[in-house]
């Protein structure tokens, strides 16, 4: 990757939906070989897919909750069984599996504090192999940025 293709990025990032057209004038190439270096890159990975921005609270998910979780065992398959069953939890928006005094952090958007207990004892709470969790709700959101380049 060089200069150019980092511009490319830029401008992707900012606006997924931009025109070849648009993204060679940022950059300063005709749309042919800014298409030749999008497609490079999508093969190579470094583009994983194009989306769309969603506010979380023009959907009526107002509350954020970081959840911090200890499991009992450590062995491959509790892993795996509890990263599928975070995988089909529509809630939990983002799963890491983390280093220090717990296991995984997991970014959860609810509605407010009634459907985060819901989600706390209808799908939470029932996983095997929780020894324990701590949330804390998010109150302002400080800075959302985009990957560096």
């Amino acid at each position: 990757m060089d200069a150019i293709d980092r511009k490319i990025l830029a401008v992707l990032q900012q606006d997924a939906r931009a025109s070849l057209q648009q993204i060679g004038q940022a950059v300063g190439l005709s749309a042919s070989p800014c298409w030749e270096r999008i497609r490079k890159m999508e093969q190579a990975g470094v583009i994983e897919g194009y989306t769309v921005r969603l506010n979380a609270q023009g959907l009526g998910l107002n509350d954020t909750v970081l959840v911090q979780v200890t499991l009992d065992s450590h062995t491959d398959n509790t892993l795996e069984k509890f990263g599928e069953t975070l995988a089909a939890i529509p809630e939990v928006v983002e799963a890491y599996l983390v280093s220090g005094e717990y296991d995984y952090l997991l970014r959860v958007a609810v509605k407010d504090t009634r459907d985060y207990e819901r989600l706390l004892r209808e799908k939470l709470y029932k996983i095997k192999g929780i020894r324990h969790s701590k949330s804390s709700f998010v109150l302002r959101t400080l800075k959302k940025a985009d990957l560096p380049l």
